[in-house]
């Protein structure tokens, strides 16, 4: 429960000392947070994966990030799994933990994109100490769901 509690201060923080409205480099400071959740989900991910089984495919990886991996994050599954098979695939939270207690009013509605975006990051840098190339954009569909959207680039 502490450390809940703790991880959704961290992020909190994060947010408003990297990400704020006045700053005229907004976009930068986002491009930050989620390398900040980049280099976070590329060490984190070492630790979870020390005791797993070989994964078979980019499937298996995507269903490990989406049951193990989010489970030690945010203490629950994603709530569910789409993909194309080539490589596309789609994330859905309907009850995200980081934007849960932000009211979804008008005002908060165009700020619930930066508080993905550490996220972003750590999908994107768990993928990439698993080998593969990744870009994660998120969006907020009705909050508190959202929706991740990772595409593996083949090289």
């Amino acid at each position: 429960m502490i450390d809940e509690v703790l991880l959704d201060l961290l992020h909190i923080e994060l947010v408003n000392t990297l990400v704020t409205p006045s700053s005229n480099k907004s976009e930068l400071n986002v491009t930050e947070l989620e390398n900040v959740g980049h280099s976070t989900g590329y060490r984190l991910i070492e630790r979870i994966t020390k005791d797993s089984h070989r994964f078979k495919d980019e499937l298996d990886i995507m269903k490990f990030i989406c049951k193990d991996f989010w489970s030690v994050i945010f203490k629950k599954q994603i709530d569910n799994l789409r993909t194309n098979h080539q490589g596309i695939y789609v994330l859905l939270d309907h009850r995200f933990r980081f934007i849960s207690n932000i009211s979804s009013s008008k005002q908060f509605i165009e700020l619930m994109p930066k508080y993905l975006a550490f996220s972003c990051g750590l999908i994107r840098g768990a993928l990439g100490n698993l080998g593969f190339n990744a870009i994660v954009t998120g969006e907020v569909v009705k909050p508190p769901s959202c929706r991740f959207q990772v595409q593996i680039n083949k090289t």
